[in-house]
């Protein structure tokens, strides 16, 4: 049953991190938005290509044009939070309960 452990263990610690990057590029991208970047750049095309998908769900749901200020970043970082504490603490604690 070891081997199930450490995979569940494994798994959880790779969702931790991709939510880590996923939350630290919808930062940067909040950021750079403050400055009005050029969107010709590579770095910013990555950006908007990256945190795009997951941005826009929360954007239906709350669209900037009623209010004109795009809450959406700050959902999506209550959400990968909320996954955080939620999903890769379970997983871990099923990796531990395993052995």
């Amino acid at each position: 049953m070891f081997v199930l452990s450490n995979f569940v263990y494994a798994v959880a610690t790779i969702i931790d991190y991709g939510l880590t990057i996923a939350i630290w590029l919808i930062i940067i991208r909040a950021l750079i938005s403050w400055v009005n970047p050029d969107p010709y750049n590579i770095i910013v095309h990555f950006l908007y290509r990256t945190t795009e998908p997951i941005l826009a769900p929360f954007r239906r749901l709350l669209p900037a044009y009623t209010i004109g200020i795009d809450f959406s970043p700050i959902l999506a970082l209550i959400a990968i939070w909320f996954l955080k504490l939620f999903l890769v603490k379970t997983l871990l604690d099923v990796a531990t309960r395993i052995r």
